[in-house]
């Protein structure tokens, strides 16, 4: 099988995982890519973040928020062998299936590099940023080699898209103290697990979620593919970051129309 092949290649998802997905809106998969296609393609989406991060302050003259991660996004405009990664069929079936609808459209794609001795990334809900009208979203975290725990793999809060508290909130310090203190009286399972090589986590845009610290020597390599419910309609942004996402990655498209600007694709079917 070649390498394209096994982007487009249906990945054998079984009932069980998407009851688990829709109980905690989070899962973690094994052996969706093969190490040939993370080693191809990962290549590739290094050489685009090096070629686009431009000059960086160094770490400790940097907020919680610049070191946690390098941050550039739609990578699939920029080169086409980038674009095959991120228009992957076998990838966006999963997301479609985990939330049960009937087909995906592309938000946008982001690389999270977390330099070596990066910081955390605090407590957060993505969905705080998007100008979206309901909760069919997905993220897929996508690791482009093992990640052990001494170099920060995501971590979640199991089920937590049931709270309401923290959803005002930006990735900030102060996220991350008040939803941790949140999080601590109530029953969600924290998981914090390393990745293995091949396995790719799937996460909803309300459940809690953040990383630790970096503390090897060696740069944390992960691309982020975030989709939508094809039929996505636009809400009226509520913070300034929403107003920016809607001005940024839905560019034309009115409020409470479908998302279907050039650069919001369906992915699947």
């Amino acid at each position: 099988m070649s390498l394209l092949q096994e982007l487009q290649t249906e990945y054998p998802l079984p009932d069980s995982a998407i009851d688990f997905y829709q109980k905690y809106r989070y899962i973690k998969l094994k052996q969706v890519f093969s190490k040939e296609v993370l080693d191809f393609y990962g290549k590739k989406i290094d050489a685009e973040v090096d070629r686009l991060k431009g000059s960086l302050a160094p770490l400790n003259q940097r907020d919680t928020y610049g070191k946690a991660f390098l941050q550039l996004f739609n990578l699939w405009r920029e080169d086409e062998t980038v674009k095959e990664f991120i228009f992957s069929k076998r990838l966006a079936k999963i997301a479609a299936d985990l939330m049960r609808v009937d087909g995906v459209r592309l938000y946008h794609d982001q690389a999270l590099y977390k330099e070596a001795h990066g910081g955390i990334t605090p407590w957060h809900a993505d969905q705080y940023y998007w100008p979206l009208d309901n909760d069919h979203t997905i993220t897929a975290w996508i690791p482009l080699q093992a990640v052990p725990k001494a170099m920060g793999p995501l971590e979640f809060s199991a089920g937590s898209h049931q709270i309401q508290e923290g959803r005002a909130l930006a990735i900030s310090d102060e996220s991350e103290t008040l939803i941790e203190n949140r999080l601590r009286v109530t029953d969600f399972p924290h998981i914090i697990e390393a990745f293995d090589l091949g396995e790719v986590s799937f996460h909803s845009g309300w459940v809690f979620h953040r990383a630790g610290a970096n503390t090897t020597d060696q740069i944390r390599r992960v691309m982020t593919v975030i989709y939508m419910d094809k039929e996505m309609r636009l809400k009226t942004p509520e913070n300034e970051g929403q107003q920016n996402d809607w001005d940024t990655w839905c560019p034309g498209v009115s409020i409470g129309a479908v998302i279907d600007s050039p650069l919001n694709p369906v992915l699947y079917p």
